[in-house]
């Protein structure tokens, strides 16, 4: 069974996978670095420039990605925080019932939750991270995402307030009742 840590951009996913790395003895699959990856190392960012900001085009990526990813057994996966969503034709963002699909196949599903406005301040000016729309702010596109990531999760942990090592000893905790 695959540990899968959602969340949005700035919540600690990297950082507490790879502590619960080191607790579990479990390798760490990060779907961001691996579609970098399948393209020639290029950042998010310029993979988007490459695709004219087709975000319909990077979430496909990520499906494919996830294929390959969720193949595989017995790992810690660490998503990008728009792995819940797809693109409609229309360019909205919607539930993606593929992605969450595949990631519950073997895994279970863990949201790290966090304060909406402190994230996107947190993350604000990050030129590794694109933007995630034209029209909207990053913390509208946050709000518009919760429900999605509400259903997507197995267990919810609200990372306010903890410190890296005491949200790592959650995570692991409540992802032992299920190893």
């Amino acid at each position: 069974m695959n540990i899968i840590l959602i969340g949005m951009r700035g919540a600690g996913k990297s950082k507490i996978s790879r502590r619960l790395s080191v607790l579990t003895k479990r390798d760490v699959l990060s779907s961001d670095l691996l579609i970098q990856y399948d393209n020639a190392g290029k950042s998010i960012p310029e993979i988007l420039a490459d695709n004219a900001g087709d975000w319909r085009a990077f979430r496909d990526m990520e499906y494919a990605t996830l294929q390959k990813i969720c193949a595989l057994d017995g790992n810690i996966i660490d998503c990008g925080g728009g792995i819940i969503v797809d693109v409609d034709e229309d360019g909205s963002e919607i539930y993606s019932e593929r992605k969450i699909e595949l990631l519950r196949q073997n895994g279970r599903i863990v949201w790290l939750k966090g304060d909406i406005p402190r994230l996107a301040a947190k993350v604000k000016g990050d030129a590794k991270r694109p933007s995630l729309s034209e029209t909207k702010s990053a913390e509208e596109v946050m709000m518009r995402r919760l429900p999605f990531y509400e259903k997507a999760a197995d267990i919810i942990i609200d990372i306010e307030n903890l410190s890296k090592k005491e949200l790592t000893a959650q995570v692991h905790e409540e992802i032992s009742k299920y190893l």
